[in-house]
C-alpha cells in the first residue's frame, strides 16, 4: 500500500473514531442528557444509561492498551466491561465517564496517527491482528451502543434532530 493510502486510512480511522461521517459521535449522543435519566434503564434493556457509558468507555480503553501494550490484560469478560447491575452515577460521574471517553479516544488517535505506525501490521501479541483491525473493532462496537443508547433516548422521548450536526452534502 502506498503511503498516501496509509495516511487516508489513518484519516478514515480518526474521522471514524470521532463520530464523523456516517457514525454518530459521543458528543451528539449526549448534548443535552437530562440527568433523571442518568440511572434509567429503557424498556428491555438490561443497562442504565450510564452502564452503556462506561461499557463504551471501558472496551475502548481496552482495545487502544491492547494495540499499544504487549503486557496488557484485558479484564474478565464480561464483568470485567460493565457496571455492576446495581452501580448508579452523579452528573459527577456521568461526566467523569465521557470525559475519560473523549481522552482516550484522542490517545488512541495519537497513537494511529504516528508518522511511523504501521496500522496494518500483525504483531505477535495480537495474535496475528493488527492496529488497524483493533481500531475497526473500537469503532464498531461504540457505534453499535451509542445507536442504542439514542434509540433508548427516542423511546423515552428525550432525543430532537437538533443534537446532530449539520451534514454537509
Amino acid at each position: 500500500m502506498e503511503a498516501d493510502q496509509i495516511q487516508q486510512t489513518k484519516q478514515l480511522l480518526v474521522s471514524s473514531l470521532r463520530g464523523e461521517g456516517a457514525h454518530l459521535s459521543l458528543e451528539a449522543a449526549v448534548a443535552e442528557f437530562p440527568n433523571e435519566l442518568i440511572n434509567t434503564m429503557p424498556p428491555n434493556v438490561p443497562y442504565t444509561f450510564w452502564h452503556q457509558l462506561e461499557h463504551i468507555r471501558t472496551a475502548q480503553e481496552d482495545l487502544r492498551r491492547y494495540a499499544a501494550d504487549p503486557q496488557h490484560v484485558s479484564p474478565p469478560w464480561p464483568e470485567g466491561y460493565w457496571p455492576a447491575p446495581d452501580e448508579q452515577a452523579d452528573r459527577s460521574a456521568w461526566d467523569k465517564t465521557v470525559q475519560a471517553i473523549i481522552r482516550d479516544r484522542e490517545s488512541f488517535i495519537a497513537f494511529i496517527s504516528e508518522p511511523q505506525r504501521d496500522i496494518f501490521a500483525p504483531t505477535d501479541h495480537m495474535a496475528g491482528g493488527s492496529v488497524f483491525r483493533t481500531a475497526l473493532l473500537a469503532i464498531d462496537h461504540t457505534a453499535y451502543h451509542l445507536g442504542e443508547f439514542v434509540m433508548g433516548r427516542q423511546i423515552l422521548g428525550y432525543w430532537r434532530s437538533e443534537f446532530l450536526p449539520a451534514v454537509d452534502q
